[in-house]
């Protein structure tokens, strides 16, 4: 299939740039550069009300609906950026959007970034994170027997590992997981690397370069570093796996499906055809990202 127009604008920009390696940009210099991508994110949803606090060393953003003040199922968002980038202000819009949309609260979790902090610093984060939220459901004003685990990319990583780590330790699981093209092999086997790993933007190079400095010591097989070939899925809550036509990831997340139907866990998982790696936070150019935010906050909205 063809890449959508405001997508394929995008591509052929970068191609006729040259197709610049984020490799080759200084981590100041990358981090800037994500920031300034929000311009593609569409008109700034206004009608929800956005608070950050600290709690226990974590900072969070919530994003409420207008005059929400009774408890609602909410969203623990993990923020993609290849563990090394990305932020509140990388993804303010989607959060905006996704707490008007679904009526629901969305709680971004701030965790560390490489290279300052390597692995494990953002699993920690994560799971530290979804327990205070868990924790301190009332004061968050959320319904903890209705809370999601959402994040794209590297944050749909951290979302399946910090479920993971939740039924290890027996304590207690959320309703259900959304992962929107998450990272899952740092090994990067899967033949849509090749595929789609030059000319779409985010390329194999991007995504690599993050795991290289998240992971100094090279831990590339570590179980919470490519969590797809993991065999202790059974048991998780339903899960639903968002994948990108054009995302060098797209294979390693069908791949999961597979992994977790095998494993007796409820999956669902969808293609999204024409777009690249990063979709979700282009909804300015995207109608499939505009779409795609509604289909996840429905899921939210009904979680059970």
């Amino acid at each position: 299939m063809a890449l959508e127009k405001g997508i394929d604008k995008l591509v052929q920009d970068f191609i006729a740039a040259g197709r610049p390696s984020s490799r080759n940009q200084n981590i100041d210099d990358r981090r800037a550069g994500y920031v300034a991508s929000r311009v593609l994110s569409g008109k700034t949803e206004t009608r929800v009300k956005v608070e950050t606090f600290d709690l226990e060393g974590i900072t969070f953003r919530v994003f409420s609906p207008l005059n929400a003040s009774e408890t609602l199922p909410a969203v623990i968002y993990y923020h993609g950026g290849c563990f090394i980038s990305g932020g509140f202000d990388t993804h303010d819009n989607q959060l905006r959007q996704l707490a008007f949309y679904s009526h629901c609260r969305v709680i971004a979790v701030q965790y560390r970034l490489a290279p300052e902090h390597v692995f494990p610093a953002a699993h920690d984060d994560a799971e530290k994170g979804a327990n205070l939220v868990w924790q301190y459901a009332e004061l968050f004003g959320a319904d903890k027997q209705r809370l999601t685990l959402c994040g794209d990319s590297a944050g749909g990583h951290l979302a399946l590992v910090t479920s993971l780590r939740l039924k290890a330790a027996g304590t207690w699981q959320p309703a259900q997981l959304i992962l929107i093209y998450p990272m899952l092999d740092a090994t990067a086997l899967c033949e849509s690397y090749t595929r789609n790993g030059v000319d779409y933007v985010i390329t194999r190079d991007t995504l690599q370069s993050g795991y290289e400095m998240y992971l100094p010591n090279g831990e590339r097989q570590h179980p919470e570093v490519s969590p797809i070939w993991r065999d202790d899925f059974s048991g998780l809550p339903p899960v639903h796996i968002i994948t990108a036509e054009f995302d060098p990831l797209c294979d390693e997340g069908e791949a999961l499906y597979e992994r977790l139907t095998e494993q007796s866990v409820v999956c669902t998982a969808q293609r999204w055809q024409g777009v690249i790696h990063g979709f979700f936070q282009l909804g300015g150019i995207s109608q499939s990202a505009r779409d795609v935010m509604k289909d996840i906050a429905w899921r939210v909205g009904t979680a059970r």
